[in-house]
């Protein structure tokens, strides 16, 4: 389990936070959509209160059939970014297909990040994966992500497997125990202050 330093903040990164990810019928529509999002939507607000660094990422298509005009690429309504939080757009699975956050990354000194969110199977995964090959260090929150529904086979085996394949590139953690954590750092940053 990561131990996060005050100089060593983790970015939380939320991952494809769009409407499409949780309206029937999609093809991309995912599994417990309700309460991945309601622990990602838990983490965004720690993160916001604390006044940490909050990343949002955002799949875009650019394929014939995208409808620029489609309402299913927005952002959930709670989790759309504030003024001062990053976004970056990216066409591919992995984040790291937009040039604007392979130039934000390559920047950071001790980058540490916190991946939660939508599309397990894609963006986490890719960008996990790509990270891990740059030196990135990443964890996963187990429930705060999702993926899509497989086409075959259980669902909950879908995701593990692919929880398993992220463990080989990334820190596996719980939102339970990244808001412990959490706790800590606030109180080795209220000690720093007055000492």
């Amino acid at each position: 389990m990561p131990v996060f330093m005050h100089d060593d903040l983790p970015i939380l990164v939320c991952a494809n936070l769009q409407v499409e990810y949780l309206t029937q019928g999609r093809r991309h529509v995912i599994l417990d959509g309700d309460a991945t999002t309601a622990r990602c939507l838990q983490l965004l607000t720690l993160w916001r209160d604390k006044l940490w660094p909050v990343m949002h990422l955002k799949r875009i298509a650019q394929a014939a059939w995208f409808n620029p005009s489609s309402r299913l690429t927005d952002w959930i309504a709670e989790a759309k970014p504030r003024p001062g939080e990053l976004t970056f757009e990216h066409p591919l699975p992995s984040a790291y297909s937009s040039a604007r956050f392979v130039d934000y990354m390559s920047s950071i000194r001790n980058l540490r990040c916190v991946l939660t969110g939508f599309s397990l199977d894609e963006t986490i995964l890719a960008t996990a994966v790509e990270g891990f090959h740059r030196s990135h260090r990443y964890a996963v929150v187990g429930d705060a992500v999702a993926c899509r529904q497989p086409g075959t086979g259980e669902a909950a085996a879908y995701k593990q497997s692919m929880m398993n394949v992220i463990g080989h590139f990334a820190t596996i953690q719980s939102s339970v125990d990244l808001i412990r954590i959490s706790g800590a750092i606030a109180g080795d940053g209220a000690r720093s202050a007055d000492g």
